[in-house]
């Protein structure tokens, strides 16, 4: 590969704001740890945006979505061809994610990396064509080194639109059917898992198709001889295109100093490969919802991170992350607006 820019240095949370947000919010009106985890919240988004009163006014949401070789193998309960249509419908407004991105005044950013219509040309989405899909990862290695390098690079360039737009906060989404396949694939190499205990039901298979997908994966692993301590390979080999670009988000947003809010399942699995492959992006990752994907817990305990939402969601787009947006801007309200003892002039507990 060429220069690993992905294992270059990430930004480090300002210590200082985040001791100026903690005593502020000893000084505000109410009993200490009174709103719990809004409190942690708002200083920990203190010390990622290094002021002591935060805002998430620019929310910048990034659709990465690519097509999966391994859907011949019948693991998805929708045809491929839904990738590109839905390419169509982020971009006219019909899909889940672009109602909540105009409900949240967010800019929304699409980025098509490689379906299985490499003639594909919608107004308002970016056409990387870095192939026609992945490959199929039960056969061979899903992924090429060159597309590897292209679909991390993606990832980075749309964190650096992210800063250019002034963003204060990062989402990134995915579509992709067979996606959940791949996804559970990289999990269970990386947790040293069985792929039983990590599938699900992605867009609505069975307890056969489960099973089927348990079994495909369980193949792939074979094939691949993948180990733990080589998250690159395993991105390779058992990845997808958009699971890629999310991870060189991820990185690129923690290099550039971008606080992330991290989708589901899938996006928690990008997480998961940044966090291997650079430990250092971990304090710029938070975490949306827990999915009601079965592999999604043991990820996220992974991570020792801790959802902000159980709603069993398993819609993807970044859905989930999109809906805590309004919980950490009232966060960031509460803690900026509140009055102190002293402004509104009420006593505070003895010392």
């Amino acid at each position: 590969m060429t220069q690993a820019w992905w294992r270059d240095a990430c930004q480090t949370p300002d210590g200082a704001a985040r001791e100026l947000a903690l005593v502020r919010q000893r000084q505000l009106t109410k009993p200490s740890g009174s709103l719990g985890q809004l409190e942690a919240l708002a200083v920990r988004l203190a010390g990622l945006q290094g002021c002591e009163r935060p805002a998430l006014e620019q929310v910048s949401i990034t659709i990465f979505a690519a097509d999966h070789g391994v859907a011949e193998e019948g693991i998805s309960a929708y045809p491929q061809e839904v990738t590109g249509q839905m390419l169509r419908n982020f971009v006219g407004g019909g899909a889940a994610i672009s109602v909540l991105a105009q409900q949240l005044g967010a800019r929304l950013d699409v980025i098509d990396l490689g379906t299985i219509d490499p003639s594909l040309e919608l107004p308002g989405v970016r056409h990387l064509h870095i192939g026609p899909g992945t490959a199929n990862l039960a056969r061979q290695a899903a992924i090429s080194e060159q597309q590897l390098e292209a679909a991390l690079q993606a990832g980075r360039e749309a964190a650096m639109r992210a800063n250019e737009q002034g963003a204060q906060l990062f989402i990134g989404g995915e579509m992709g059917i067979g996606n959940t396949t791949a996804a559970a694939a990289l999990a269970s190499v990386l947790l040293a898992c069985s792929p039983s205990e990590l599938s699900g039901p992605g867009t609505g298979l069975d307890s056969a198709g489960v099973r089927h997908k348990a079994d495909v994966i369980a193949r792939a692993l074979t094939l691949h001889a993948l180990q733990p301590g080589d998250p690159l390979k395993a991105l390779a080999c058992v990845g997808g295109f958009e699971i890629a670009a999310l991870v060189g988000a991820y990185l690129g947003c923690a290099q550039l100093g971008i606080a992330v809010l991290v989708d589901g399942f899938i996006c928690s699995v990008a997480a998961l490969v940044a966090v291997r492959i650079n430990p250092h992006c971990q304090p710029w990752l938070l975490f949306g919802h827990q999915s009601a994907e079965p592999g999604h817990q043991a990820v996220l305990g992974a991570l020792d991170a801790e959802p902000l939402l159980a709603l069993g969601l398993r819609l993807g787009e970044g859905s989930g992350a999109a809906l805590a947006v309004p919980l950490l801007r009232l966060a960031c309200a509460l803690h900026g607006q509140m009055a102190t003892f002293a402004e509104a002039a009420v006593a505070d507990r003895p010392a």
